[in-house]
């Protein structure tokens, strides 16, 4: 295990977590944002492999043990890393997502030298871009029908824009003082 929450661990995948990514990746609503479809459950059982392997994906399981979603977090240059989330919609609105990105960030900042951190999300996905204002990121810019990830039945690009965020770890310190007061 990585990372010890109130509520939850995050660590990284397994081959065994192939059933709960299924639960969450086979729900269109989950992934009606992401670059990808809905997964079969060979999919997920091949996702599940995959992620294992990927020192940048986190699962985010209750103490029960059931991955409800998860975290991703890579490191790019000049010290940037980039975070981005899925979570199971059972799970929507109780805090987890939030919860389980605090502590990655803080690991990001604190242990494993990050200097700005920066995530990416459709202008119309409001939970995710919300999550992104709590957890103490801002705003960069929009970028207008920058990305399509999908075509339409003439094979045309089906365009999206997408607002991007960053913060600074100094920045994050100050919102972390700010929580605890």
């Amino acid at each position: 295990m990585l990372l010890e929450t109130e509520r939850l661990f995050i660590r990284y995948f397994s081959e065994e977590d192939k059933g709960d990514l299924y639960d969450y990746l086979s729900r269109e609503e989950v992934v009606k944002y992401e670059p990808y479809t809905l997964y079969s459950r060979q999919a997920a059982a091949e996702e599940a492999a995959r992620r294992a392997e990927d020192p940048d994906f986190f699962a985010v399981a209750l103490k029960s043990g059931k991955v409800i979603g998860n975290l991703y977090l890579s490191k790019g240059d000049y010290d940037t890393w980039e975070l981005g989330y899925v979570f199971n919609s059972d799970f929507w609105g109780n805090g987890y997502a939030y919860e389980s990105a605090a502590a990655l960030i803080t690991q990001a900042f604190e242990e494993w030298g990050a200097r700005r951190l920066v995530a990416m999300c459709n202008p119309q996905n409001q939970s995710s871009w919300k999550l992104l204002k709590r957890l103490g990121f801002r705003r960069e810019g929009t970028l207008i029908r920058n990305i399509y990830f999908f075509c339409d039945e003439a094979g045309e690009p089906l365009w999206q824009d997408t607002y991007e965020y960053g913060m600074l770890k100094e920045e994050w310190r100050a919102d972390a003082d700010k929580e605890c007061v």
